[in-house]
């Protein structure tokens, strides 16, 4: 791995989660799925994050499909598994499951509902990584789970567990990332955890994304992390620029109904969405197949 190139590359889409018509796991689709998203250009993949439907997942399903994917993957990218949960206990059994399936990491996200004061986030974070040997991925999206980690506690994190590699930041907060990719030790990377923050984010020293668009256009994104790692940020900039209405557009309603959604529309259908979710409107559909005519994502 040359100087400077974070171990799990610079863009890595969050997997859509594929089901069938009768709303089961589709792990024949999860495995074509991961393999497009592989020869477009992905660096590594996020299976069963947000967008990949985690809540409505369940265990078994979760294992079942990180099988697939590492199958269908085959060595070619990393693959890392998201294990997070707001259980520690619960996190730490099932990382362990999870372990011997042949995965290459895992993403861990802030414990939700609880409501955990920042000493519990360091601790619950702490005892996951002491109890694994694979690296570990944070992820702080407050927007999801109500409260916010601070740059104080993913610093001690990064500082004091040698497995804890990363950390997807979504929290929109531009002084706390740039205060955590400052004080940062040595390879710890700072992904952002929202396609239209990542040009801004790798400007302050980020390392790339961690992505909903790159389901749909894997190479487009990582055209745009690949020039900012470059230093070339006029260049990525228009990239950006080009691409920026469809990354706001897939989020005119929750994540991931549009992805899904645009998907279908390229002709890839990876089935809908379990409720509490609900499908995409035919008017929701019809904005996002303009917009995505319009970056020149679809015919």
């Amino acid at each position: 791995m040359p100087q400077g190139e974070p171990r799990f590359g610079r863009m890595i889409p969050a997997m859509v989660t594929p089901f069938n018509e009768k709303l089961e796991l589709d792990l024949d689709r999860a495995q074509q799925l991961a393999d497009r998203l592989v020869k477009g250009g992905s660096d590594a993949l996020i299976i069963n994050g947000t967008t990949g439907e985690s809540p409505t997942v369940f265990y078994p399903q979760k294992m079942e499909l990180f099988k697939a994917v590492v199958s269908a993957v085959d060595g070619r990218v990393p693959v890392i598994a998201n294990v997070g949960d707001n259980c520690t206990a619960d996190t730490v059994d099932f990382a362990h499951d999870v372990e011997k399936t042949g995965v290459d990491g895992f993403m861990c996200v802030v414990p939700y509902y609880n409501k955990p004061p920042q000493e519990g986030l360091y601790q619950h974070f702490r005892t996951i990584a002491r109890s694994v040997d694979l690296p570990i991925i944070l992820y702080n999206i407050p927007g999801r789970c109500v409260i916010n980690m601070t740059a104080e506690t993913t610093l001690r994190l990064a500082n004091e567990c040698d497995n804890i590699v990363a950390i997807k930041e979504a929290s929109g907060k531009m002084d706390q990332i740039k205060a955590i990719v400052d004080a940062a030790p040595e390879g710890f990377c700072v992904y952002s955890g929202d396609d239209s923050a990542t040009l801004d984010i790798m400007k302050l020293g980020g390392v790339g994304v961690i992505s909903t668009i790159g389901n749909v256009a894997p190479a487009r994104m990582k055209e745009i992390v690949d020039l900012c790692a470059k230093g070339d940020f006029e260049a990525a900039q228009a990239a950006n620029d080009k691409l920026l209405p469809l990354m706001d557009g897939l989020f005119e309603t929750s994540n991931p109904i549009l992805v899904k959604e645009a998907l279908k529309l390229v002709g890839f259908p990876v089935g809908g969405v379990r409720l509490p979710l609900v499908d995409a409107t035919p008017a929701q559909s019809e904005r996002l197949a303009g917009i995505m005519r319009a970056v020149g994502v679809l015919d």
